[in-house]
């Protein structure tokens, strides 16, 4: 899907989780708004207590950083997303979202994104000796299913010359422009709200 493709700038949810790359998220905003996307951010709790300059932020895209529900007497700060982009995506927030785990703003919306069928990618940020264990991988597979769509893995570790790794923010916008343009089906719920006839 290009985000160029559209007459009306589509809306991107930017989750980022608790990682120590998630201070240059304003480079895939940057890069989003470039393209023609708007963009909103969402954070796990953790990531709101010095993971990244949410001040930052909010200057880049001109909205707040949400991290909590809003309460029913709130406006909605964003509109409905057309696209939904994790990054960093964690070994935490990748378990609890494959396991449907909706126990933060966070992981409610990627939950929520599989059923509004928007199109979701992820940059994992995970260390090795996480990477290796079995539900990861599960997690992984599920997601995958479920049609998001990956980025390399990053593990976070410096380098022997001591800087920090770069972190591909701009794979998110790629992965993202590779799906198909146009609106995607929305999956059937098998849940009835009418009564039966």
């Amino acid at each position: 899907m290009s985000a160029r493709a559209s007459a009306v700038r589509p809306f991107l949810y930017v989750v980022v989780c608790a990682a120590g790359v998630a201070e240059g998220v304003g480079a895939l905003i940057a890069a989003a708004r470039e393209r023609g996307w708007e963009v909103g951010v969402i954070a796990t709790p953790l990531a709101m207590n010095g993971f990244f300059d949410s001040a930052a932020v909010q200057t880049l895209t001109g909205r707040p950083v949400r991290s909590a529900w809003r309460t029913p007497a709130d406006p909605r700060p964003f509109p409905p997303p057309d696209a939904v982009a994790v990054a960093p995506a964690t070994f935490n927030t990748i378990n609890k979202w494959a396991a449907g785990i909706a126990d933060t703003l966070a992981a409610a919306t990627l939950c929520e994104a599989h059923g509004l069928g928007v199109p979701v990618v992820a940059l994992p940020c995970v260390a090795d000796a996480l990477a290796v264990h079995p539900a990861y991988r599960d997690s992984l597979a599920r997601l995958r299913a479920m049609g998001v769509r990956f980025g390399d893995p990053h593990t976070g570790d410096q380098p022997q010359d001591g800087g920090r790794p770069a972190f591909a923010w701009e794979r998110a916008l790629d992965l993202l422009d590779a799906f198909p343009p146009g609106p995607r089906p929305r999956p059937a719920s098998v849940i009835r709200y009418d009564r039966p006839s």
